[in-house]
């Protein structure tokens, strides 16, 4: 039976983007020069990086910053309580790559259709809230879909359902990565990536995360989720979005300014419907893991693409 919230629709978002919009998120991610169809607009194989969906929820139409507190809050969730946004962090995400994006929307109308799936009460911990979140072009096709939990931080406890369990995706025990990819952030990674339109002050400001008790700013967990597919991309895929279908993983720790994110991937060798299953972990280098549960369905090729 369907709990309180589940089912509610958000209005439906316009959203757009420009080539320089598709150039700023991939150089935002760690695209490499031997990626230049990911950072070049006359390129002849230009292409949108596969997740950039994710950031247009976002952005929607935007070319100006926006106040991300009032946007957020600004349509709340009926018969449940009206959360902080203020105290909110990524729970998972997950995305499946429907269609390529074209290099821009301009004289085409897309959108983005939101749903919740449920809002699940985690006791003294906080609530999740899962929503469905459809990238379509309008009377046309669908590009993407993406499921995604937010966090509220210590704002449960109010008597909702506890919601289903998780599918857990370990990677193997006692085996070598088949991949491994590094990058490197720096103070001002966050201040950079948040320009694609996720202006959420807890990666710009200390203030924020020390509320929060992170003590000081901390990176975007989409960040890190981008920076990780984009990872496995490079690695197992060629550079080539065709080379993936569906990625996701689940955010288990803040990343730090300056901290260097390490992404091992296993490939499993099990096929669904033509695509091969990869298994994969982040952590900070000598740290924590901070991506867990990561599985991609990939083809899996052998060396970077030379697009």
């Amino acid at each position: 039976m369907a709990g309180p919230g589940a089912g509610f629709e958000y209005p439906t978002q316009e959203v757009s983007w420009l080539k320089r919009d598709a150039l700023l998120f991939a150089n935002s991610i760690g695209c490499t020069v031997d990626e230049l169809h990911f950072l070049y607009e006359l390129h002849p194989n230009f292409q949108v990086f596969p997740t950039y969906p994710i950031i247009l929820p976002f952005k929607q139409t935007d070319q100006e910053v926006i106040d991300f507190y009032s946007r957020a809050a600004a349509t709340p969730i009926p018969n449940v309580p009206k959360f902080d946004h203020r105290r909110l962090v990524d729970g998972q995400r997950t995305i499946t790559f429907l269609k390529p994006l074209p290099p821009t929307s301009a004289g085409r109308a897309f959108e983005v259709r939101s749903e919740v799936l449920g809002v699940y009460d985690k006791g003294k911990a906080g609530t999740v809230v899962e929503t469905e979140q459809t990238l379509v072009e309008k009377g046309g096709d669908v590009y993407s879909k993406a499921v995604g939990s937010g966090f509220f931080v210590g704002q449960g406890n109010w008597g909702g359902p506890k919601g289903p369990s998780t599918v857990n995706y370990p990677p193997p025990e006692g085996k070598r990565p088949d991949a491994v990819h590094t990058l490197q952030t720096t103070k001002e990674t966050a201040h950079l990536y948040r320009l694609n339109g996720d202006y959420n002050p807890l990666h710009a400001t200390p203030e924020p995360g020390q509320k929060m008790g992170f003590g000081g700013a901390i990176t975007h967990g989409l960040f890190s989720w981008n920076v990780a597919c984009h990872g496995l991309l490079q690695t197992l895929g060629k550079s080539d979005p065709a080379n993936i279908r569906e990625f996701q993983a689940r955010f288990a720790a803040p990343v730090k300014p300056g901290d260097k994110l390490v992404t091992e991937a296993w490939r499993t060798g099990h096929s669904q419907s033509g695509w091969e299953e990869v298994r994969f972990i982040t952590r900070v280098e000598g740290g924590k893991v901070v991506l867990s549960n990561g599985r991609a369905l990939m083809k899996c090729q052998n060396q970077k693409s030379k697009l």
